[in-house]
């Protein structure tokens, strides 16, 4: 009797096949745990800064072109944390003259478009600003609106990349992928410390996965033993030269603000 001819390719490419299969359900199942790993780091970030209240402090913003050449703005901001929603936050600008009384209110959601609304005092009127603008510069920082609204969990799905350590500190690496499709963003890169859970760097790329900018977090300080914030920021953006400086001062927590103060009615008469 001849042996058979095609029994022994049949169990090879079987075998193959079993072996491809585990192979991509160890792949699946290490990707779940990154993301599972991944959002349980988000929840514990924002967990630890939950029940601040209010806060209020003074902000310098400082815009640098290419060439290195300045121009400082001077404002006030206010934020109303929201039990069950992203914060409520009103910009004040006080400097220079030609942007002075100029107000910016914003309302973030976890789920869904944010709502914003810009006061220009020359024009004396509120313009909304549309969720498909979301990814557009800030009074021409390299800030845009999605990244001075609060960073809520839900606006992101997440995935452990790996630890690193720098500047004497031990870090998680995140790979956040924004759920709005109008997001300015592919995915973002974002770093934080594995003891106190406080974000110092975000690499932020654009829609076509390019580096676009990155933003760098110092010069934290704790209040009321719980609540970190930092005193400085700074965004670069890679790709035209440019970057933006926020020095915060000023803090104050638990002003007694209420929703009454941040109205769209509020923005005029925030001066």
């Amino acid at each position: 009797m001849q042996p058979s001819r095609s029994k022994k390719p049949f169990l090879t490419r079987a075998l193959a096949g079993a072996l491809a299969l585990a192979a991509f359900s160890v792949s699946a199942s290490e990707l779940d745990l990154a993301a599972e790993k991944g959002l349980e780091i988000a929840k514990e970030a924002d967990r630890r800064d939950l029940g601040f209240g209010d806060l209020s402090n003074s902000l310098t913003m400082t815009l640098r072109n290419k060439y290195g050449e300045e121009s400082v703005r001077a404002m006030r901001t206010k934020t109303l944390e929201q039990e069950n929603d992203g914060d409520k936050s009103l910009v004040v600008f006080d400097n220079p003259r030609d942007v002075k009384g100029t107000a910016f209110l914003s309302f973030t959601h976890k789920v869904g478009s944010d709502d914003q609304w810009l006061y220009l005092p020359a024009l004396k009127r509120v313009k909304r600003i549309s969720s498909s603008n979301k990814s557009g510069p800030f009074m021409g920082s390299e800030f845009s609106y999605e990244d001075i609204a609060s960073q809520e969990v839900e606006k992101y799905t997440y995935k452990f990349l790996r630890n690193e350590s720098f500047d004497g500190r031990d870090h998680f690496v995140l790979e956040l992928d924004p759920v709005d499709p109008k997001s300015g963003y592919s995915i973002q890169h974002l770093w934080i410390d594995t003891e106190e859970y406080r974000a110092w760097r975000t690499d932020y790329y654009d829609r076509k996965g390019d580096l676009m900018k990155t933003l760098t977090v110092s010069d934290y300080n704790q209040y009321g033993d719980q609540y970190w914030r930092a005193n400085k920021m700074e965004m670069v953006n890679h790709q035209t030269g440019k970057s933006t400086e926020l020095l915060y001062g000023d803090w104050v927590f638990g002003n007694g603000f209420t929703d009454r103060d941040f109205t769209k009615n509020s923005l005029s008469r925030a001066k």
